[in-house]
């Protein structure tokens, strides 16, 4: 049985100790990063053979291609994809807005599918607001609750027409943070009655997608003392409560600066909170330890969730034409002025 945390991995191969750790504490899935990368060659071999020392044959492969600056996969090997905020500013038609970025995320499901690839984390659904930081930036689809909404369904609708989960991000929200919390832990003071109309609206408007990915931020109207990945009221009052998203919620990157204490606590800390999976992402095999030791095999709620957004993945899918329509995107964004 999978236990319920998401590993990394330092290089574009799995070394014997990595081997030997993803055999030994059984991840439900491995997300890639770009010193993971090399080609399509490379990129199958890697995802078949963190799948065969499993056992697994679905076992989730997760990466963050976005778009614009987050990209893992990149030129020459893989096209560039336009940042969200291209994709909201490419038309002022609404209809249009959602068929590019539709386009834009089956395109790179295209991609990730060919490589082995299952599991992209995107959409963005932040609202990004006047002096928040630019981690989110051009990463968030417009200025306005309605829009993300609406062109991070389509993106999400994309992913899937292609065989790939989407994952929503940053629940419940990240763009009126001040700081990184790559680096910091940001704290926002904005009122609940604030955040439940602009910043959660986008969320609250796609609960149904099947997996999500929390803050690192402390909303203090809600809760002073802890982030909300860490946070039992955010979890169960806000995320679970207010948005209505049931689905499998996975925690940001553990070893990001805005979290603090050992591994261990702050993995145990996640779990006591409500969060279904934990993410590592920096492939340290130390940190990644105090992870899995600290993470329970993966069952009851929790597990039905991971089975029920496994099933969304689309075994027929309608024949796509990846140069067409690349050829489509390209022509559309190049009116842009």
């Amino acid at each position: 049985m999978p236990r319920a945390f998401i590993c990394g991995c330092s290089g574009p191969v799995l070394t014997a100790d990595e081997e030997a750790f993803v055999r030994r504490t059984q991840p439900w899935g491995l997300i890639l990063f770009r010193r993971n990368v090399v080609d399509r060659a490379q990129m199958r071999a890697l995802t078949a053979r963190f799948r065969e020392i499993l056992g697994r044959p679905d076992a989730p492969v997760l990466i963050d291609q976005e778009g614009g600056r987050v990209q893992r996969m990149t030129t020459p090997e893989w096209p560039a994809y336009p940042a969200a905020a291209r994709l909201g500013a490419a038309s002022d038609d609404p209809a249009e807005q959602a068929r590019l970025a539709f386009l834009s995320a089956r395109l790179i499901a295209h991609d990730l599918a060919e490589v082995g690839v299952t599991i992209d984390c995107l959409p963005v659904l932040d609202l990004p607001v006047e002096g928040g930081h630019s981690v989110i930036g051009d990463r968030a689809y417009g200025r306005d609750a309605e829009t993300v909404a609406r062109l991070g369904r389509a993106a999400a609708e994309g992913l899937m027409a292609g065989g790939v989960l989407p994952v929503f991000k940053h629940v419940p929200g990240h763009g009126r943070a001040r700081a990184d919390s790559h680096h910091e832990l940001p704290v926002v003071e904005t009122s609940r009655e604030e955040l439940e109309r602009a910043d959660f609206a986008p969320f609250r408007a796609n609960a149904d997608l099947p997996l999500a990915m929390t803050a690192h931020v402390v909303f203090t109207a809600l809760d002073p003392a802890r982030p909300a990945t860490l946070s039992p009221v955010v979890v169960s009052q806000i995320i679970r409560g207010h948005i209505g998203f049931d689905g499998l919620l996975m925690s940001d990157d553990l070893s990001m600066k805005a979290l603090s204490r050992s591994f261990r606590e702050r993995t145990e800390a996640l779990f006591a909170a409500g969060v279904d999976m934990a993410l590592h992402c920096n492939g340290d095999l130390a940190e990644a330890e105090e992870v899995a030791a600290a993470a329970p095999e993966l069952a009851g709620k929790s597990a039905e969730r991971a089975l029920k957004a496994l099933a969304r993945i689309a075994g027929d899918r309608v024949a796509f034409d990846p140069v067409d329509s690349r050829a489509k995107l390209d022509a559309a964004l190049a009116t842009q002025t």
